[in-house]
C-alpha cells in the first residue's frame, strides 16, 4: 500500500519545534463536556480492568486504548470520546491495570504489550453488546497494545472488527527507548520515571518482597527501571528482552484488518525504525502516515478543538 501523503502541513507558528509541539498540549489542553459510565471487569488470572463508557445509543464503537500513565481522563482520550460521540458512535476507554485510579490486585502492572488484556475487553464487548461494526484507536503505548493485539490475533479477528488506527506509535520498541536516553529528552524521562516509580512502589507495599523498593529512589534511567522492575514483574530478562518482546514490529505481518499508523516525522519520542515505510509499501493492510510536524500526540489545528490526529482517525475508520 502507497505511503499516505498527509494535510497536516502546518502547525501554530508559536510551536517552534517537536518538543513544543508534544508538551504544551500535554499540559494546557483541556476538552470539556464528557462524562463516563465505569463498569469493571474480571480478568481471566483473577485481576480486573475499569472501563469507562460514553453511550449514545449507536450500533457502531471505538475501543480507545490510552497512552503510558494515562487513562480516560487524558485530553486525547477524552477528544476522540466526544468527537465519536458526535458522530453518533459509542466510545469505550478502559484503562490499563492501576491506571485510572485504582491499584489493581496482582503482582503485575502493564506495559506495551500487554494484549491480552485488550482481548479481554473486545472479548467482553462481543459477548455483552450487539454492535455492527468494531474500531479500535490506540495512542502512543496504546497503539502499541492495539498493533500488538491485531497481530497476535491475526486472521482470528472478530468479523465486526472493521478497522484500526493508532497514531505517535513505538512500532519499533528499542529505537523509541532509545530517544530516552537523549540528553534532550530528558524532560520526558523524568516525568514518565517520576510516575512509574511511585507506581511500583505502591506495587512493592502490596507484595512485600516482590521488588527491591530499596533501589527504586536511586534510579535515574528507564534501562535501569526496566530491567530491574518492568521485566522483572512481567517475565523479561532485561530491559533490552522487555523492549524487544513487547515492540509491534515482529507482529505487523499478522494484521488482518485495515489499519492506520500516523507518525509524525518530528515525534521526539520516536525513533526511526518507528516508521515502517518498506512494509507499509508491500502491505495491503498498513496505511503509514507520516506528516512532518505534529510532535507526539500534539498535531494542534489552530482554533479548533479536535486536532489533526482525532480528525484523521475518524475519517479513515468511518470512511466506506
Amino acid at each position: 500500500m502507497p505511503i499516505i501523503s498527509s494535510s497536516y502541513t502546518q502547525a501554530p507558528l508559536f510551536y517552534l519545534n517537536g518538543h513544543f509541539e508534544t508538551i504544551i498540549p500535554s499540559i494546557w489542553r483541556k476538552i470539556e463536556g464528557v462524562s463516563y459510565e465505569r463498569e469493571k471487569i474480571d480478568t481471566p488470572d483473577g485481576d480486573f480492568l475499569n472501563l469507562d463508557w460514553s453511550r449514545v445509543e449507536g450500533e457502531r464503537l471505538l475501543i480507545v486504548s490510552h497512552g503510558l500513565e494515562g487513562d480516560s481522563q487524558r485530553h486525547y482520550a477524552r477528544a476522540l470520546v466526544k468527537l465519536f460521540n458526535q458522530q453518533g458512535i459509542d466510545v469505550l476507554v478502559w484503562n490499563n491495570r492501576s491506571c485510572g485510579g485504582e491499584l489493581n490486585l496482582q503482582p503485575v502492572l502493564y506495559h506495551h504489550g500487554s494484549s491480552q488484556d485488550l482481548d479481554t475487553v473486545v472479548q467482553h464487548v462481543l459477548s455483552s453488546t450487539r454492535y455492527s461494526e468494531l474500531f479500535l484507536a490506540g495512542i502512543s503505548m496504546g497503539g502499541a497494545q492495539t498493533l500488538n493485539y491485531l497481530g497476535k490475533k491475526g486472521e482470528n479477528v472478530s468479523s465486526i472488527l472493521k478497522k484500526a488506527a493508532v497514531y505517535s506509535t513505538p512500532v519499533h520498541l528499542p529505537s523509541s527507548a532509545a530517544t530516552l536516553r537523549r540528553p534532550i529528552n530528558r524532560f520526558y524521562n523524568q516525568k514518565f520515571l517520576g510516575k512509574l516509580k511511585k507506581k511500583m512502589e505502591a506495587k512493592g507495599k502490596q507484595y512485600p518482597g516482590l521488588i527491591d523498593l530499596e533501589r527504586l529512589p536511586d534510579v535515574r534511567d528507564f534501562d535501569e527501571f526496566d530491567t530491574h522492575y518492568t521485566a522483572k514483574l512481567h517475565g523479561f530478562a532485561d530491559a533490552a528482552d522487555f523492549y524487544e518482546q513487547a515492540s509491534p514490529h515482529t507482529h505487523l505481518k499478522g494484521i488482518q484488518v485495515p489499519t492506520l499508523i500516523l507518525n509524525a516525522i518530528n515525534d521526539p519520542l520516536l525513533g526511526k525504525e518507528c516508521y515502517p515505510t518498506e512494509f507499509a509499501q508491500s502491505s495491503t493492510k498498513i496505511f503509514l502516515e507520516m506528516p512532518k510536524r505534529g510532535g507526539h500526540t500534539g498535531f494542534t489545528i489552530l482554533g479548533s478543538e479536535f486536532n489533526y490526529a482525532e480528525k484523521r482517525l475518524l475519517e479513515f475508520l468511518t470512511q466506506v
